[in-house]
């Protein structure tokens, strides 16, 4: 179930599954690249250790560190120091936390339809499991605010690439409209995850709340999916 709650009288939305992990979606009211500081102090951490990767809608997935600054190519990122937060940026695509309750290790996946359709959020709980042995029994998955499916009309081959992606696609299709939520439920659920909380918001939709890129003709304004592992 998604809540809100405020930072500096800025909206901002959480999730009751992740309570163990200090974690927001941003809106409208609060640009994390222009409020720094306020995020940084609210989560009790130096500004230059609030880190976000340049996105390029692929599938490259980088760990976190406090002392990296870059991270190039770069669509999901994994944090195990609680001593950075990290940080991703939408207007649109789909939002993915991830979060291991048993070792303390969080991640975010940028999901628009060609990461969705490279099953970035799949590939990076993968990712967690190779490095630190993480379980699907344990990781729980918070899918945020993101384009819905009565607005999502796409070509063609993005059809035929998500639809590739799981193996049962009954109710995510219809016509040229994909569920992006949907799809990436699904995905994490087809490797075993289990506990998966779905923002109700639409970008579109809930325009007031969130930023678009369809509806706003390609704004370059964005929200964020910020997470900070708890000591």
């Amino acid at each position: 179930m998604f809540y809100v709650k405020q930072i500096e009288n800025k909206n901002v939305y959480c999730s009751d599954f992740l309570n163990n992990l200090e974690h927001f979606f941003t809106s409208r009211d609060l640009i994390v690249k222009e409020n720094l500081d306020i995020i940084s102090k609210y989560l009790n951490i130096k500004p230059e250790n609030l880190i976000c990767p340049s996105q390029v809608h692929k599938d490259n997935i980088e760990i976190a560190k406090e002392n990296k600054k870059e991270y190039k190519n770069t669509d999901a990122l994994i944090v195990k120091d609680n001593n950075i937060a990290i940080y991703l940026n939408f207007a649109d695509c789909t939002p993915i936390i991830l979060y291991d309750s048993k070792q303390n290790i969080g991640a975010i996946a940028h999901a628009g339809w060609r990461g969705t359709a490279q099953k970035i959020a799949p590939k990076t709980v993968l990712k967690m499991q190779k490095l630190y042995n993480s379980k699907p029994e344990n990781i729980i998955a918070v899918i945020g605010p993101c384009i819905s499916f009565k607005h999502f009309e796409t070509s063609n081959e993005a059809i035929f690439e998500l639809s590739k992606t799981i193996s049962n696609t009954k109710g995510l299709f219809k016509n040229n409209y994909a569920n992006l939520k949907g799809i990436n439920e699904r995905q994490l659920r087809e490797i075993g995850i289990e506990k998966i909380d779905v923002c109700p918001y639409c970008t579109v939709e809930n325009n007031d709340k969130f930023f678009s890129y369809r509806k706003e003709n390609a704004t370059k304004l964005r929200h964020s999916a910020v997470i900070k592992l708890k000591n």
